[in-house]
């Protein structure tokens, strides 16, 4: 058995649509928040950064070298008492090269690292206690000392850290909330979008079951034009199976006639030629009924209305309820009003009355005709108390033209003409024992039939 498998070329078109747009989603928006993130990044380094330079500029303000004592001093404060709390992450630094240093008392007893700069260079590194450090530093020329003057401005990252990670994580909060409204507004606008194709894969539906003629054709534009394309089509087909049906009923008539009169002139040939004679016609007879039993059934399948079946056999038990009377047989019936079929009315009251004919023919006492539904289609039941079939008669009943009984009249037709009518509205016959103790013959015919023109 081969298994098809689902991929997005063989997936609904609304499937393909959410899956491409989650796709576009799921590459736009890591980028655009990346580039965000990476953007404000920037913005907030350079404003930290800004706030280091004008620091560092305090600090080379406040310098002074005492050639007195031959000393530097630094007697400006910086306006943050943070440089004078200790190890708070806050630190400033002046250094000759020669491990003379002039130091904020926050930094107490540790020393910054220092690096050779001629401009203003930013970087980090962990500081004491291993707080994370920002910091700025640049060489400087002061006099009258002959060896320039590193100085250093260090403040803890951890507000900066801060900052950013509280972005990132509304940043990440918030693609994640626009890609999942996204994503509900393009499903719900692929949802309206489709809405035509599917009223119209729904009037298609409901033209195969029979439950309408025609398309609707109140969509858009190019939907409208197809559906239009396709009722024309429809009744096209509507029209030459009318023609089919109505050519195979003249043949069948224009034929009746001849036969006739070939089996009234056959009654003057002599024994033998006259049994022949009317073989040969009876053969043509049951041909011309079975043909068209057969275009009967083929013309209507699948595009018929939905039809009521007790509405439907009403004419047909009413006459056969008459017959039944007449042989003191009682005929019971139990068929839903709710029950009905896509098919042609004709072709199920020559089925169901082909079968009540047959078990009127061999009922003692009484025939039974019920009926019911299940998730597929329609059954119908006719039952009597006869003699009933062994199952190699039930068989051979099927066949067409068999009688097992010569004593009764008939070609032997009726049983086939059924099974055959069953199978054209992809449905079937089967013959089985009753609980009346003759015959029980059970037709199940589809609510969405698929005809079989073999």
């Amino acid at each position: 058995m081969s298994h098809r498998r689902l991929s997005l070329a063989t997936a609904p078109i609304a499937i393909r649509l959410l899956a491409a747009a989650l796709l576009i989603t799921l590459v736009t928006l890591p980028l655009a928040g990346a580039g965000l993130a990476h953007h404000f990044s920037t913005s907030a380094t350079a404003a930290f950064d800004e706030r280091l330079e004008s620091l560092l500029n305090v600090v080379i303000a406040g310098l002074r070298y005492d050639e007195t004592t031959q000393r530097l001093e630094h007697d400006t404060a910086l306006g943050d008492s943070r440089f004078e709390q200790v190890f708070s992450g806050w630190y400033w630094q002046i250094s000759d090269g020669n491990d003379n240093h002039l130091t904020s008392r926050s930094l107490w007893d540790q020393r910054l690292p220092t690096r050779t700069h001629d401009d203003i260079a930013f970087r980090n590194l962990t500081g004491p206690r291993g707080i994370p450090l920002r910091i700025i530093e640049r060489d400087i020329q002061l006099a009258p000392l002959e060896t320039p003057l590193h100085i250093s401005v260090a403040v803890s990252r951890e507000e900066l850290d801060a900052t950013l990670d509280g972005f990132m994580t509304r940043l990440v909060v918030s693609l994640v909330g626009v890609g999942a409204l996204l994503l509900v507004t393009l499903a719900l606008q692929v949802h309206w979008g489709l809405a035509p194709l599917r009223r119209l894969q729904s009037d298609l539906e409901a033209v195969e079951t029979g439950t309408r003629e025609t398309l609707d054709t109140d969509l858009p534009d190019e939907l409208a034009r197809l559906a239009g394309a396709i009722n024309g089509v429809l009744k096209r087909d509507r029209r030459l199976m009318e023609r089919a049906r109505h050519a195979a009923g003249n043949l069948a008539h224009a034929l009746k006639t001849p036969v006739s009169v070939l089996n009234t002139l056959a009654e003057g040939f002599e024994a033998s030629s006259r049994y022949r004679v009317k073989a040969e016609l009876s053969r043509i007879d049951e041909a011309v009924r079975h043909h068209l039993a057969r275009a009967s059934a083929a013309g209507a399948s699948g595009l018929n209305r939905r039809i009521a079946v007790a509405d439907t056999l009403a004419p047909v038990l009413e006459g056969l309820g008459r017959l039944a009377t007449r042989r003191n047989i009682v005929l019971d019936t139990a068929l839903p009003s709710t029950l009905s079929v896509p098919m042609d009315p004709q072709d199920l009251q020559e089925l169901a009355g082909n079968l009540l004919e047959n078990a009127l023919r061999w009922a003692r006492r009484r025939v039974s005709l019920s009926g019911g539904s299940d998730a597929d289609g329609v059954w119908l039941m006719i039952e009597d108390d006869g003699p009933g079939m062994s199952a190699s008669e039930r068989q051979q009943a099927l066949a067409r033209g068999a009688r097992l009984d010569e004593r009764h009249p008939g070609s032997g037709l009726g049983l086939a003409i059924v099974n055959e009518l069953a199978n054209l509205y992809g449905g079937r016959l089967r013959l089985d024992v009753s609980p009346l103790g003759g015959l029980a013959a059970h037709v199940w015919l589809p609510t969405r039939p698929e005809a079989t023109l073999s």
